[in-house]
């Protein structure tokens, strides 16, 4: 297999084993190899293979059972063909935990009274959109759009936008974020943003720094939590849900 250098290193795993279903003998039915061992066979990370197995199952090469593990799928195989620009989720919130943590520590000695009011404002719509069992994305996109803002720094601000914009595009991540139905993490990652404002109110940069490597540090592991095939406890959330058989 040639690699294309514009080619995202989770579709050339992908790729590589939509090949391995083809050219392997694998039937209809059949179990395919847990990420744990693909990780391990391939010398690579199951946050990597974990994105090749959802492109995998948006494809229709892989069935995603419920506790159970993946299987390949029956039915016509369709090429695959997520976008080169379609930049993956886990690799997304790799560089928001290094830029925007980063960006918090330097916030928290520039940051002004207004802009703590709008940042109360802002967690406060992010509370009620919990509460009203409604959608918190604009909320949560804005808190920490503010945050860049209260650096003072332009260019910082563009690179958050960026990323969030390409997060916004990414059609993995849509597929990841809208199946997180437990309002238990969304929750957590609100009283997150609590501790962020407490650190950034209190001009505290190391504290701050640290609140928002955590943060996002703890939306990975909820993600890498939620679409974990190979734990008996995984619920499919991440996952096209299974179809009842007649």
């Amino acid at each position: 297999m040639t690699s294309d250098d514009s080619k995202r290193r989770y579709q050339e795993i992908a790729e590589l084993l939509a090949r391995r279903i083809a050219e392997e003998g694998y039937k209809p039915g059949d179990k395919f190899p847990t990420e744990r061992q693909i990780s391990m066979e391939m010398g690579i990370s199951r946050s990597l293979v974990r994105e090749a197995f959802i492109v995998l199952e948006i494809e229709g090469y892989l069935d995603v059972r419920k506790g159970s593990g993946s299987y390949v799928a029956d039915g016509e195989k369709i090429s695959l063909n997520v976008q080169k620009s379609d930049f993956g989720p886990f690799e997304l919130l790799q560089a928001r935990q290094l830029l925007e943590s980063s960006i918090a520590g330097f916030a928290a000695t520039t940051i002004t009274k207004n802009d703590i009011i709008r940042l109360r404002e802002t967690l406060e719509l992010e509370r009620k959109a919990i509460e009203n069992g409604t959608e918190d994305y604009l909320a949560d996109r804005q808190f920490h759009l503010l945050i860049a803002e209260a650096t003072q720094n332009s260019v910082l601000v563009a690179q958050v936008e960026d990323l969030w914009t390409k997060r916004e595009n990414s059609s993995m991540w849509a597929r990841l974020h809208d199946r997180i139905f437990d309002l238990s993490y969304r929750t957590r990652w609100l009283d997150d943003h609590a501790i962020i404002l407490e650190a950034l109110r209190h001009r505290d940069s190391d504290r701050a720094r640290h609140a928002m490597w955590q943060h996002l540090e703890n939306v990975r592991l909820t993600l890498l939590e939620l679409s974990d095939v190979g734990d008996p406890e995984f619920d499919g959330y991440l996952y096209t849900p299974a179809v009842a058989s007649p």
